[in-house]
């Protein structure tokens, strides 16, 4: 980690400064800034354009009950890449764009999901959809009359507890006694 934070802070500075003194000396010190702020500024509207894209394609995702997995990754291509991009600097610019163009996002994104270990998640809370589906087939029934008794598990036959459905149709509240004096 160390290291990393030296090649961060240390060393990527130094690349810039002598990326832009060669930038400079070749078409002089003004043009270089100018193209610098110039790549800035279009920096910010691609990574607005392409982070709008991304936003939409997870909320589309969510929509459609998906896990946004691609979605996530994708995203956060674009937020590096836009960090890099507004970076002065002209080989940040070129890794930040990199990060945030969609063919080469789209590949970045596809090899860093496939070095990644799934985890598996259960979305929709499958196991109360279980125990729903359990309860109405009676295998939740405990109590008395149920299949536990009266002091066994409240479980069903898959393990997943019972889920009884309420309506609450008022609420009141008690008057408090002012005995605090």
């Amino acid at each position: 980690m160390p290291l990393l934070l030296i090649v961060l802070f240390v060393v990527v500075p130094l690349v810039e400064l002598a990326v832009i003194q060669q930038v400079a000396q070749a078409i002089s010190l003004g043009p270089t800034l100018v193209l610098l702020l110039v790549d800035s500024v279009l920096g910010a509207v691609l990574v607005r354009r392409e982070g709008s894209r991304a936003w939409a394609a997870f909320r589309e995702a969510l929509s459609q009950g998906r896990i946004p997995g691609d979605e996530i990754v994708q995203g956060a291509l674009v937020l590096g890449g836009g960090a890099l991009l507004l970076t002065p600097g002209f080989v940040t610019d070129v890794v930040g764009l990199l990060l945030v163009v969609p063919p080469t996002r789209g590949l970045l994104s596809k090899g860093i999901r496939t070095r990644v270990v799934p985890v598996p998640l259960q979305v929709g809370g499958s196991i109360f959809d279980r125990a729903r589906q359990a309860a109405r087939d009676g295998q939740g029934a405990s109590g008395p009359d149920g299949p536990d008794g009266p002091s066994g598990p409240a479980v069903g036959g898959d393990g997943t507890p019972p889920v009884e459905d309420v309506e609450v149709l008022s609420v009141e509240r008690e008057p408090q006694d002012d005995d605090s004096a």
